[in-house]
């Protein structure tokens, strides 16, 4: 609380004005929120099942995210697309994926860590023989800052396994662009 006063401090404002009285209260159960994955590992996030799944693509698309970015901690926010061929009959719920997403998007990153991060994290755990991750976000360093262009979207994905095959790849793709 006491850096968010320092920061008003900073910025010319006066911290015991009325409308700033509960900012920095308010700031702090804020970072507290957006960083609540800090502390917890991810990979407890996921439990396996098993299934007689054989070579087939199980896809979920449209995961929303929010996350803070660690160079200039504003916010980015998007969606994630976890694409996976599962090995040895083993399978995990799709609320498990939007989970691992969740915990890694609630700390400090930035949406390039993110996406490797969400690919390592369900490779070590489903042990896939293919996984693909793709994430598509918006990032408020881009718009209200240097270059401000609002709406650009940055893309990025981790290919891990099988789904580096051509073929396999462009179906994957293909599913998650609808």
């Amino acid at each position: 609380m006491r850096g968010v006063r320092l920061i008003l401090e900073g910025i010319g404002e006066d911290p015991k004005r009325e409308g700033l009285l509960k900012t920095p209260d308010r700031v702090a159960e804020f970072y507290k929120e957006a960083f609540a994955g800090v502390a917890v590992d991810p990979r407890e996030e996921v439990a396996l099942y098993s299934s007689d799944n054989r070579n087939e693509l199980i896809i979920v698309r449209d995961i929303s995210f929010y996350s803070i970015c660690e160079h200039h901690l504003l916010p980015f926010f998007g969606k994630a697309h976890v694409a996976y061929i599962p090995a040895n009959k083993k399978i995990t719920g799709f609320s498990h994926l939007a989970r691992v997403i969740e915990t890694l998007a609630r700390r400090p990153t930035t949406q390039e860590e993110l996406t490797s991060a969400t690919a390592n994290v369900l490779k070590q755990t489903i042990k896939p023989k293919g996984l693909l991750i793709v994430t598509e976000a918006e990032h408020l360093c881009m718009t209200m800052r240097g270059v401000k262009k609002p709406g650009s979207i940055t893309i990025t994905s981790a290919i891990r396994g099988c789904l580096r095959k051509d073929a396999t790849r462009a179906e994957a793709f293909a599913l998650i662009k609808g």
